[in-house]
Protein backbone atom coordinates (compact mmCIF):
# COMPACT_ATOMS: atom_id res chain seq x y z
CA UNK A 1 0.00 0.00 0.00
CA UNK A 2 2.78 2.40 0.81
CA UNK A 3 4.13 1.85 -2.69
CA UNK A 4 1.31 3.73 -4.38
CA UNK A 5 2.98 6.66 -6.14
CA UNK A 6 1.62 10.19 -5.80
CA UNK A 7 -0.68 11.22 -8.61
CA UNK A 8 0.13 14.11 -10.93
CA UNK A 9 -1.41 17.49 -10.10
CA UNK A 10 -4.24 17.16 -12.59
CA UNK A 11 -5.45 14.03 -10.77
CA UNK A 12 -5.78 15.75 -7.41
CA UNK A 13 -9.23 15.19 -6.06
CA UNK A 14 -9.90 18.39 -4.22
CA UNK A 15 -8.83 21.32 -2.14
CA UNK A 16 -7.92 19.93 1.28
CA UNK A 17 -9.21 23.06 2.99
CA UNK A 18 -12.71 22.53 1.68
CA UNK A 19 -15.21 20.41 3.56
CA UNK A 20 -16.66 19.31 0.23
CA UNK A 21 -13.71 17.44 -1.19
CA UNK A 22 -15.32 16.40 -4.46
CA UNK A 23 -17.77 18.65 -6.28
CA UNK A 24 -21.32 17.40 -6.17
CA UNK A 25 -21.43 16.80 -9.89
CA UNK A 26 -18.29 14.67 -9.66
CA UNK A 27 -19.55 12.20 -7.10
CA UNK A 28 -20.63 9.62 -9.60
CA UNK A 29 -17.93 10.18 -12.18
CA UNK A 30 -15.94 7.24 -10.92
CA UNK A 31 -18.77 5.06 -12.22
CA UNK A 32 -19.49 6.97 -15.41
CA UNK A 33 -17.39 4.71 -17.66
CA UNK A 34 -18.58 1.51 -16.04
CA UNK A 35 -21.35 -0.69 -17.33
CA UNK A 36 -24.85 -0.24 -15.91
CA UNK A 37 -26.18 -3.71 -16.65
CA UNK A 38 -26.99 -4.95 -13.15
CA UNK A 39 -30.72 -5.45 -12.77
CA UNK A 40 -32.88 -4.92 -9.71
CA UNK A 41 -33.12 -8.69 -9.17
CA UNK A 42 -29.31 -8.80 -9.04
CA UNK A 43 -29.14 -6.02 -6.47
CA UNK A 44 -31.91 -7.55 -4.38
CA UNK A 45 -30.19 -10.93 -4.18
CA UNK A 46 -26.74 -9.40 -3.63
CA UNK A 47 -28.19 -7.57 -0.65
CA UNK A 48 -30.13 -10.61 0.51
CA UNK A 49 -27.24 -13.02 0.16
CA UNK A 50 -24.72 -10.54 1.53
CA UNK A 51 -25.71 -11.32 5.11
CA UNK A 52 -25.50 -15.10 4.65
CA UNK A 53 -21.91 -16.28 4.67
CA UNK A 54 -19.64 -18.96 6.03
CA UNK A 55 -19.35 -16.86 9.18
CA UNK A 56 -22.99 -17.59 9.91
CA UNK A 57 -22.99 -21.28 9.01
CA UNK A 58 -19.70 -22.18 10.73
CA UNK A 59 -18.22 -19.23 12.61
CA UNK A 60 -21.28 -18.67 14.76
CA UNK A 61 -20.44 -21.89 16.63
CA UNK A 62 -17.61 -20.11 18.42
CA UNK A 63 -20.00 -17.38 19.53
CA UNK A 64 -22.47 -19.93 20.90
CA UNK A 65 -19.71 -21.76 22.77
CA UNK A 66 -18.53 -18.47 24.29
CA UNK A 67 -21.85 -16.86 25.23
CA UNK A 68 -24.36 -19.70 25.40
CA UNK A 69 -28.00 -18.81 24.63
CA UNK A 70 -27.12 -15.13 25.23
CA UNK A 71 -25.41 -15.20 21.84
CA UNK A 72 -28.83 -14.24 20.47
CA UNK A 73 -28.58 -10.93 22.33
CA UNK A 74 -25.02 -10.44 21.06
CA UNK A 75 -26.08 -10.92 17.44
CA UNK A 76 -29.13 -8.71 17.97
CA UNK A 77 -27.00 -5.89 19.43
CA UNK A 78 -24.35 -6.05 16.69
CA UNK A 79 -27.12 -6.46 14.12
CA UNK A 80 -28.65 -3.18 15.33
CA UNK A 81 -25.29 -1.49 14.87
CA UNK A 82 -24.99 -2.89 11.34
CA UNK A 83 -28.50 -1.69 10.50
CA UNK A 84 -27.62 1.84 11.60
CA UNK A 85 -24.39 1.80 9.57
CA UNK A 86 -26.18 0.48 6.48
CA UNK A 87 -28.92 3.06 6.88
CA UNK A 88 -26.31 5.83 6.91
CA UNK A 89 -24.47 4.34 3.95
CA UNK A 90 -27.74 3.82 2.12
CA UNK A 91 -28.71 7.45 2.63
CA UNK A 92 -25.46 8.69 1.08
CA UNK A 93 -25.34 6.07 -1.68
CA UNK A 94 -28.94 6.61 -2.77
CA UNK A 95 -28.29 10.35 -2.98
CA UNK A 96 -24.93 10.01 -4.76
CA UNK A 97 -24.30 6.51 -6.20
CA UNK A 98 -20.62 5.81 -6.82
CA UNK A 99 -18.55 2.69 -7.35
CA UNK A 100 -16.28 3.92 -4.55
CA UNK A 101 -19.23 3.99 -2.14
CA UNK A 102 -18.15 5.09 1.36
CA UNK A 103 -14.67 6.08 0.08
CA UNK A 104 -16.22 8.70 -2.18
CA UNK A 105 -18.51 9.93 0.59
CA UNK A 106 -15.57 10.21 3.02
CA UNK A 107 -13.60 12.17 0.43
CA UNK A 108 -16.50 14.56 -0.18
CA UNK A 109 -17.25 15.27 3.46
CA UNK A 110 -14.01 14.78 5.42
CA UNK A 111 -11.24 15.18 2.87
CA UNK A 112 -9.15 13.29 0.29
CA UNK A 113 -7.03 11.67 3.02
CA UNK A 114 -10.17 10.05 4.47
CA UNK A 115 -11.26 8.69 1.09
CA UNK A 116 -7.75 7.36 0.50
CA UNK A 117 -7.53 5.71 3.92
CA UNK A 118 -10.98 4.11 4.03
CA UNK A 119 -10.75 2.96 0.41
CA UNK A 120 -7.36 1.26 0.62
CA UNK A 121 -8.12 -0.25 4.03
CA UNK A 122 -11.23 -1.83 2.54
CA UNK A 123 -9.36 -2.94 -0.59
CA UNK A 124 -6.76 -4.71 1.56
CA UNK A 125 -9.51 -6.32 3.64
CA UNK A 126 -11.30 -7.69 0.57
CA UNK A 127 -8.15 -9.04 -1.06
CA UNK A 128 -7.03 -10.86 2.09
CA UNK A 129 -10.59 -12.16 2.49
CA UNK A 130 -10.45 -13.58 -1.06
CA UNK A 131 -7.39 -15.59 -0.02
CA UNK A 132 -8.97 -16.85 3.21
CA UNK A 133 -12.18 -17.84 1.43
CA UNK A 134 -10.31 -19.58 -1.37
CA UNK A 135 -8.34 -21.63 1.15
CA UNK A 136 -11.52 -22.54 3.02
CA UNK A 137 -13.31 -23.61 -0.16
CA UNK A 138 -10.28 -25.68 -1.23
CA UNK A 139 -10.32 -27.57 2.09
CA UNK A 140 -13.89 -28.66 1.44
CA UNK A 141 -13.00 -29.85 -2.07
CA UNK A 142 -9.97 -31.79 -0.78
CA UNK A 143 -12.26 -33.45 1.75
CA UNK A 144 -14.42 -34.68 -1.12
CA UNK A 145 -11.48 -35.48 -3.41
CA UNK A 146 -8.61 -36.51 -1.09
CA UNK A 147 -6.23 -37.30 -3.95
CA UNK A 148 -6.17 -33.66 -5.03
CA UNK A 149 -4.11 -30.75 -3.68
CA UNK A 150 -5.50 -27.63 -2.09
CA UNK A 151 -3.54 -25.25 -4.34
CA UNK A 152 -5.18 -26.76 -7.44
CA UNK A 153 -8.65 -25.82 -6.22
CA UNK A 154 -7.58 -22.35 -5.12
CA UNK A 155 -6.03 -21.73 -8.54
CA UNK A 156 -9.19 -22.99 -10.27
CA UNK A 157 -11.48 -20.79 -8.18
CA UNK A 158 -9.28 -17.72 -8.68
CA UNK A 159 -9.16 -18.22 -12.44
CA UNK A 160 -12.92 -18.80 -12.74
CA UNK A 161 -13.92 -15.74 -10.74
CA UNK A 162 -11.26 -13.52 -12.27
CA UNK A 163 -12.55 -14.41 -15.74
CA UNK A 164 -16.12 -13.91 -14.54
CA UNK A 165 -15.30 -10.41 -13.31
CA UNK A 166 -13.27 -9.58 -16.41
CA UNK A 167 -16.05 -10.48 -18.82
CA UNK A 168 -18.94 -8.23 -17.78
CA UNK A 169 -20.57 -6.96 -14.62
CA UNK A 170 -23.72 -8.85 -15.59
CA UNK A 171 -21.76 -12.10 -15.16
CA UNK A 172 -20.91 -11.12 -11.59
CA UNK A 173 -24.57 -10.28 -11.03
CA UNK A 174 -25.77 -13.63 -12.38
CA UNK A 175 -23.27 -15.63 -10.31
CA UNK A 176 -24.26 -13.75 -7.16
CA UNK A 177 -27.96 -14.09 -7.98
CA UNK A 178 -27.80 -17.89 -8.09
CA UNK A 179 -25.35 -18.17 -5.21
CA UNK A 180 -27.62 -16.01 -3.08
CA UNK A 181 -30.69 -17.95 -4.18
CA UNK A 182 -29.16 -21.21 -2.94
CA UNK A 183 -28.04 -19.65 0.35
CA UNK A 184 -31.41 -18.02 0.97
CA UNK A 185 -33.17 -21.27 0.12
CA UNK A 186 -30.95 -23.24 2.52
CA UNK A 187 -31.39 -20.88 5.47
CA UNK A 188 -35.12 -20.55 4.79
CA UNK A 189 -35.54 -24.34 4.85
CA UNK A 190 -33.52 -24.47 8.08
CA UNK A 191 -35.82 -21.86 9.65
CA UNK A 192 -38.95 -23.77 8.65
CA UNK A 193 -37.63 -27.11 9.95
CA UNK A 194 -36.42 -25.45 13.15
CA UNK A 195 -39.75 -23.78 13.92
CA UNK A 196 -41.63 -27.03 13.28
CA UNK A 197 -39.23 -28.90 15.60
CA UNK A 198 -39.63 -26.30 18.35
CA UNK A 199 -43.41 -26.59 18.04
CA UNK A 200 -43.09 -30.39 18.28
CA UNK A 201 -44.89 -31.04 15.00
CA UNK A 202 -41.90 -32.29 13.04
CA UNK A 203 -42.06 -36.11 12.75
CA UNK A 204 -39.62 -37.90 15.05
CA UNK A 205 -38.88 -34.91 17.30
CA UNK A 206 -40.21 -33.64 20.60
CA UNK A 207 -40.42 -29.98 21.52
CA UNK A 208 -37.57 -29.06 23.92
CA UNK A 209 -39.52 -26.10 25.25
CA UNK A 210 -37.24 -23.65 27.10
CA UNK A 211 -35.10 -26.35 28.72
CA UNK A 212 -31.98 -25.55 26.69
CA UNK A 213 -32.42 -21.81 27.25
CA UNK A 214 -32.71 -22.00 31.01
CA UNK A 215 -30.73 -25.16 31.76
CA UNK A 216 -26.98 -25.80 31.50
CA UNK A 217 -26.10 -22.66 33.43
CA UNK A 218 -29.04 -20.52 32.41
CA UNK A 219 -29.39 -17.91 29.66
CA UNK A 220 -26.07 -16.24 30.61
CA UNK A 221 -23.97 -19.32 31.47
CA UNK A 222 -20.59 -17.64 30.95
CA UNK A 223 -21.50 -14.21 32.27
CA UNK A 224 -20.47 -10.86 30.85
CA UNK A 225 -17.08 -12.06 29.60
CA UNK A 226 -18.70 -14.72 27.43
CA UNK A 227 -21.21 -12.21 26.11
CA UNK A 228 -18.38 -9.86 25.10
CA UNK A 229 -16.61 -12.63 23.15
CA UNK A 230 -19.89 -13.52 21.46
CA UNK A 231 -20.49 -9.86 20.60
CA UNK A 232 -17.07 -9.51 18.96
CA UNK A 233 -17.61 -12.71 16.98
CA UNK A 234 -20.99 -11.46 15.78
CA UNK A 235 -19.76 -8.04 14.64
CA UNK A 236 -17.35 -9.49 12.10
CA UNK A 237 -19.88 -12.02 10.85
CA UNK A 238 -21.90 -9.18 9.32
CA UNK A 239 -19.16 -8.05 6.92
CA UNK A 240 -20.00 -7.91 3.22
CA UNK A 241 -23.16 -5.84 3.26
CA UNK A 242 -21.27 -2.84 1.86
CA UNK A 243 -20.92 -4.56 -1.53
CA UNK A 244 -24.51 -3.77 -2.50
CA UNK A 245 -23.82 -0.01 -2.39
CA UNK A 246 -20.75 -0.55 -4.60
CA UNK A 247 -22.74 -2.65 -7.07
CA UNK A 248 -25.62 -0.14 -7.11
CA UNK A 249 -23.48 2.30 -9.10
CA UNK A 250 -23.52 -0.20 -12.00
CA UNK A 251 -27.23 -0.93 -11.90
CA UNK A 252 -29.96 0.30 -14.21
CA UNK A 253 -31.47 2.58 -11.54
CA UNK A 254 -28.74 3.19 -8.94
CA UNK A 255 -30.63 5.44 -6.53
CA UNK A 256 -33.83 3.43 -6.45
CA UNK A 257 -31.95 0.12 -6.35
CA UNK A 258 -29.77 0.89 -3.36
CA UNK A 259 -32.68 2.52 -1.52
CA UNK A 260 -34.80 -0.61 -1.87
CA UNK A 261 -31.94 -2.93 -0.88
CA UNK A 262 -31.08 -0.96 2.27
CA UNK A 263 -34.69 -0.68 3.42
CA UNK A 264 -34.99 -4.45 3.64
CA UNK A 265 -31.80 -4.92 5.69
CA UNK A 266 -33.63 -4.90 9.04
CA UNK A 267 -35.79 -7.98 8.51
CA UNK A 268 -32.95 -9.82 6.72
CA UNK A 269 -30.66 -9.46 9.72
CA UNK A 270 -33.40 -10.26 12.22
CA UNK A 271 -34.62 -13.30 10.32
CA UNK A 272 -31.45 -14.92 9.06
CA UNK A 273 -29.02 -14.26 11.89
CA UNK A 274 -30.95 -13.68 15.08
CA UNK A 275 -33.81 -16.02 14.11
CA UNK A 276 -31.65 -18.94 13.04
CA UNK A 277 -29.36 -18.70 16.07
CA UNK A 278 -32.40 -18.57 18.36
CA UNK A 279 -33.51 -21.86 16.78
CA UNK A 280 -30.07 -23.41 17.31
CA UNK A 281 -29.80 -22.60 21.04
CA UNK A 282 -33.45 -23.60 21.60
CA UNK A 283 -33.15 -27.01 19.95
CA UNK A 284 -29.77 -28.22 21.26
CA UNK A 285 -27.67 -27.49 24.38
CA UNK A 286 -25.25 -24.61 23.82
CA UNK A 287 -22.37 -26.66 25.27
CA UNK A 288 -22.94 -29.66 23.03
CA UNK A 289 -19.45 -30.47 21.56
CA UNK A 290 -20.95 -30.88 18.09
CA UNK A 291 -21.82 -27.15 17.99
CA UNK A 292 -18.17 -26.25 17.52
CA UNK A 293 -16.89 -29.54 16.09
CA UNK A 294 -19.44 -29.76 13.27
CA UNK A 295 -20.91 -26.28 13.25
CA UNK A 296 -24.25 -25.26 14.83
CA UNK A 297 -26.34 -25.87 11.72
CA UNK A 298 -24.97 -29.35 11.08
CA UNK A 299 -25.52 -30.12 14.78
CA UNK A 300 -29.18 -29.11 14.52
CA UNK A 301 -29.72 -31.06 11.29
CA UNK A 302 -28.18 -34.13 12.97
CA UNK A 303 -30.52 -33.62 15.92
CA UNK A 304 -33.44 -33.51 13.49
CA UNK A 305 -32.08 -36.73 11.94
CA UNK A 306 -31.68 -35.18 8.49
CA UNK A 307 -29.73 -37.68 6.31
CA UNK A 308 -26.29 -36.52 5.10
CA UNK A 309 -26.54 -33.30 7.14
CA UNK A 310 -22.79 -32.76 7.06
CA UNK A 311 -22.55 -33.09 3.28
CA UNK A 312 -25.55 -30.82 2.79
CA UNK A 313 -24.01 -28.08 4.90
CA UNK A 314 -20.62 -28.51 3.24
CA UNK A 315 -22.29 -27.73 -0.08
CA UNK A 316 -23.97 -24.66 1.40
CA UNK A 317 -20.73 -23.47 3.05
CA UNK A 318 -18.84 -24.03 -0.22
CA UNK A 319 -21.38 -21.91 -2.07
CA UNK A 320 -21.12 -19.23 0.63
CA UNK A 321 -17.32 -19.16 0.31
CA UNK A 322 -17.37 -19.05 -3.49
CA UNK A 323 -20.01 -16.33 -3.40
CA UNK A 324 -17.83 -14.28 -1.05
CA UNK A 325 -14.78 -14.78 -3.31
CA UNK A 326 -16.74 -13.59 -6.33
CA UNK A 327 -18.17 -10.60 -4.48
CA UNK A 328 -14.84 -9.60 -2.94
CA UNK A 329 -12.95 -9.69 -6.24
CA UNK A 330 -15.70 -7.51 -7.66
CA UNK A 331 -15.80 -5.13 -4.69
CA UNK A 332 -12.03 -4.76 -4.43
CA UNK A 333 -11.67 -4.04 -8.15
CA UNK A 334 -14.36 -1.33 -8.04
CA UNK A 335 -12.90 0.30 -4.94
CA UNK A 336 -9.44 0.28 -6.57
CA UNK A 337 -10.87 1.69 -9.82
CA UNK A 338 -12.71 4.44 -7.99
CA UNK A 339 -9.63 5.41 -5.98
CA UNK A 340 -7.30 5.65 -8.98
CA UNK A 341 -9.97 7.45 -11.04
CA UNK A 342 -9.91 10.11 -8.31
CA UNK A 343 -6.12 10.36 -8.32
CA UNK A 344 -5.59 8.15 -5.28
CA UNK A 345 -3.42 5.41 -6.81
CA UNK A 346 -1.79 4.03 -9.94
CA UNK A 347 -3.44 5.83 -12.82
CA UNK A 348 -3.14 2.84 -15.18
CA UNK A 349 -5.70 0.89 -13.11
CA UNK A 350 -8.40 3.38 -14.09
CA UNK A 351 -8.53 2.06 -17.65
CA UNK A 352 -11.97 0.63 -18.54
CA UNK A 353 -12.64 -1.86 -21.33
CA UNK A 354 -16.23 -2.63 -22.35
CA UNK A 355 -17.51 -1.18 -19.10
CA UNK A 356 -15.14 -3.24 -16.90
CA UNK A 357 -12.00 -1.96 -15.09
CA UNK A 358 -10.06 -5.04 -16.14
CA UNK A 359 -6.63 -4.00 -14.89
CA UNK A 360 -8.15 -3.24 -11.50
CA UNK A 361 -9.76 -6.70 -11.50
CA UNK A 362 -6.43 -8.35 -12.35
CA UNK A 363 -4.55 -6.32 -9.72
CA UNK A 364 -7.07 -7.16 -7.00
CA UNK A 365 -7.23 -10.86 -7.90
CA UNK A 366 -3.42 -11.03 -8.11
CA UNK A 367 -3.04 -9.60 -4.60
CA UNK A 368 -5.50 -12.22 -3.36
CA UNK A 369 -3.60 -15.01 -5.10
CA UNK A 370 -0.28 -13.80 -3.67
CA UNK A 371 -1.91 -13.88 -0.22
CA UNK A 372 -2.87 -17.51 -0.89
CA UNK A 373 0.75 -18.34 -1.71
CA UNK A 374 1.85 -16.63 1.50
CA UNK A 375 -0.57 -18.83 3.43
CA UNK A 376 1.19 -21.93 2.05
CA UNK A 377 4.73 -20.63 2.52
CA UNK A 378 4.37 -18.86 5.89
CA UNK A 379 0.99 -19.84 7.39
CA UNK A 380 1.99 -18.93 10.94
CA UNK A 381 3.84 -15.71 10.17
CA UNK A 382 3.15 -13.51 7.14
CA UNK A 383 -0.36 -14.77 6.34
CA UNK A 384 -1.37 -14.56 10.00
CA UNK A 385 0.05 -11.05 10.01
CA UNK A 386 -2.14 -10.18 7.01
CA UNK A 387 -5.24 -11.60 8.71
CA UNK A 388 -4.49 -9.61 11.85
CA UNK A 389 -3.87 -6.49 9.79
CA UNK A 390 -7.46 -6.50 8.53
CA UNK A 391 -9.02 -7.92 11.70
CA UNK A 392 -10.70 -4.64 12.68
CA UNK A 393 -10.81 -3.07 9.21
CA UNK A 394 -14.61 -3.35 9.06
CA UNK A 395 -14.88 -1.14 12.14
CA UNK A 396 -12.54 1.43 10.58
CA UNK A 397 -14.76 1.59 7.50
CA UNK A 398 -17.91 1.83 9.63
CA UNK A 399 -16.35 4.72 11.55
CA UNK A 400 -15.67 6.64 8.34
CA UNK A 401 -19.24 5.96 7.17
CA UNK A 402 -20.72 7.35 10.39
CA UNK A 403 -18.55 10.49 10.40
CA UNK A 404 -19.21 11.06 6.67
CA UNK A 405 -22.96 10.88 7.19
CA UNK A 406 -22.82 13.09 10.26
CA UNK A 407 -20.82 15.79 8.45
CA UNK A 408 -22.36 15.46 5.00
CA UNK A 409 -26.08 15.12 5.75
CA UNK A 410 -26.75 18.83 5.38
CA UNK A 411 -24.96 18.91 2.01
CA UNK A 412 -27.49 16.53 0.44
CA UNK A 413 -30.46 18.20 -1.31
CA UNK A 414 -33.78 17.19 0.18
CA UNK A 415 -35.04 15.77 -3.11
CA UNK A 416 -32.14 13.27 -3.12
CA UNK A 417 -32.87 11.86 0.33
CA UNK A 418 -34.56 8.67 -0.85
CA UNK A 419 -33.33 6.95 2.30
CA UNK A 420 -33.19 8.90 5.56
CA UNK A 421 -31.19 8.02 8.64
CA UNK A 422 -33.57 7.48 11.53
CA UNK A 423 -33.60 10.18 14.23
CA UNK A 424 -30.64 12.04 12.78
CA UNK A 425 -28.22 12.97 14.33
CA UNK A 426 -28.95 11.04 17.55
CA UNK A 427 -28.76 7.52 16.12
CA UNK A 428 -25.66 8.47 14.12
CA UNK A 429 -23.96 9.44 17.37
CA UNK A 430 -25.24 6.24 18.95
CA UNK A 431 -23.71 4.21 16.11
CA UNK A 432 -20.40 6.02 16.52
CA UNK A 433 -20.48 5.27 20.23
CA UNK A 434 -21.22 1.62 19.44
CA UNK A 435 -18.25 1.41 17.07
CA UNK A 436 -15.94 2.97 19.67
CA UNK A 437 -17.40 0.60 22.27
CA UNK A 438 -16.63 -2.48 20.16
CA UNK A 439 -13.08 -1.21 19.58
CA UNK A 440 -12.69 -0.80 23.34
CA UNK A 441 -13.98 -4.33 23.91
CA UNK A 442 -11.38 -5.63 21.46
CA UNK A 443 -8.71 -4.44 23.89
CA UNK A 444 -10.03 -6.92 26.48
CA UNK A 445 -9.16 -10.04 24.49
CA UNK A 446 -5.60 -10.94 23.57
CA UNK A 447 -6.37 -12.14 20.04
CA UNK A 448 -8.62 -9.21 19.11
CA UNK A 449 -6.23 -6.78 20.82
CA UNK A 450 -3.48 -7.89 18.43
CA UNK A 451 -5.82 -7.45 15.45
CA UNK A 452 -6.72 -3.97 16.66
CA UNK A 453 -3.06 -2.95 16.90
CA UNK A 454 -2.24 -4.26 13.43
CA UNK A 455 -5.29 -2.63 11.84
CA UNK A 456 -4.59 0.65 13.62
CA UNK A 457 -1.06 0.57 12.26
CA UNK A 458 -2.32 0.03 8.70
CA UNK A 459 -4.92 2.81 9.02
CA UNK A 460 -2.40 5.29 10.48
CA UNK A 461 0.14 4.62 7.75
CA UNK A 462 -2.49 5.05 5.03
CA UNK A 463 -3.89 8.18 6.67
CA UNK A 464 -0.41 9.71 6.78
CA UNK A 465 0.20 8.89 3.11
CA UNK A 466 -3.21 10.27 2.20
CA UNK A 467 -2.60 13.46 4.17
CA UNK A 468 0.82 14.02 2.57
CA UNK A 469 -0.69 13.47 -0.90
CA UNK A 470 -3.43 15.94 -0.05
CA UNK A 471 -0.91 18.58 1.08
CA UNK A 472 1.25 17.95 -1.98
CA UNK A 473 -1.70 18.34 -4.35
CA UNK A 474 -2.74 21.57 -2.65
CA UNK A 475 0.80 22.99 -2.85
CA UNK A 476 1.02 22.35 -6.60
CA UNK A 477 -2.20 24.20 -7.38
Amino acid sequence: MTGIPPSPPECAASDPKSTTAVPANDVGTDAAALSHSLKQRHLSMIALGGVIGAGLFVGSGGGIAAAGPAVVLAYAASGLLVMLVMRMLGEMSAANPASGSFSVHAERTIGPWAGFTSGWVFWTLLCVAVAAEGIGAAKIMVGWFPDTSSWMWVALFMVVFTITNLAAVANFGEFEFWFATLKVGAISLFLVLGVLAIMGVLPGTDSPGASHLTGNGGFFPTGLDGLVVGLLASVFAYGGLETVTIAAAESEKPREGVARAVRTSMWRIALFYVGSLAIVVTLIPWNDPSVTAKGPYVAVLDYLDIPHAGDIMNVVVLVALLSAMNANIYGSSRIAYSLVARGQGWKVLAKVSNGVPRLAVIASASFGFVAVLLSYWWPDTIFKWLLNMVGAATLVVWGFIAVSQLVGRRQIPQDKLLVRMWLFPYLTWLALAGIVGVLALMLREEETRLQLYFTAGLAIVLALIGYLKQRSAAAKR
